[in-house]
């Protein structure tokens, strides 16, 4: 699922360098080295090429395309982590893994156009609401973080015609049919937000919390050391 943004002011691509997002079901965490073995799994996948219109990559290319977009002033990319997993230090931060989110610019000599894209990798986390928060998280992101608060900014999304549940999903926020092409068996989706729709479109964001994401590695990666009687 492809989502473009269109804000009125520049993109500031890397300021999730240490940033955590932590939702109620989902912990989104920015896309180092360490994830590369594992999403280079899921991309093996002929289903998630299909899906997101990818080819497939050798770990080496998955590594260059990591860097790219961790390091590149045009990208905005997170990891989607199970919160339940990830707050048990003993499962690896890989095994918590569940997909990804990311925002970058399709042109980079036209700021005002971004696209966002969501992927739910793993087939038993799909269907449970994590799709809806991720949405909600990184909208609510953009809207706060990378655009100008004051200004309108236009959300589009184009679906695959046959993915009722998502394009259900996104009516849910609002979105309107904009498009419909054949050719590619898509919809295009839209939304205009401003402040009066605003509480409409995200509800309540109380649960969003955001943290460092360097030091909340570290503190769950620290060695346990139990209480002495």
């Amino acid at each position: 699922t492809a989502v473009v943004l269109r804000p009125l002011a520049l993109l500031i691509m890397r300021i999730n360098e240490d940033t955590l997002l932590e939702g109620e079901k989902v912990v989104l965490v920015p896309y180092n080295a360490d994830h590369v073995p594992r999403y280079h799994q899921w991309m093996c996948s002929p289903e998630l090429q299909k899906l997101t219109a990818s080819e497939p990559l050798t770990l080496e290319q998955e590594h260059d395309m990591q860097r790219s977009w961790r390091e590149d002033d045009d990208k905005c990319t997170f990891i989607i982590l199970d919160k339940q997993k990830w707050a048990d230090p003993s499962i690896p931060e890989q095994e918590c893994m569940v997909g990804d989110v990311n925002i970058f610019l399709t042109d980079p000599s036209d700021p005002s156009l971004a696209e966002l894209e969501i992927m739910i990798a793993v087939p038993c986390y799909r269907g449970k609401g994590l799709g809806k928060e991720v949405t909600r998280m990184m909208m609510y992101y953009g809207r706060t973080k990378l655009m100008i608060k004051d200004h309108l900014f236009l959300f589009e999304v184009k679906i695959g015609l046959d993915n009722k549940i998502t394009i259900a999903m996104f009516k849910k926020f609002h979105f309107q049919e904009l498009s419909i092409s054949e050719v590619f068996r898509e919809v295009t989706l839209g939304v205009t937000v401003n402040e009066a729709l605003q509480k409409h479109v995200f509800g309540n964001m109380d649960f969003m919390l955001q943290r460092e994401y360097g030091k909340a590695r570290d503190i769950r990666q620290a060695p346990f050391t139990p209480l002495s009687l």
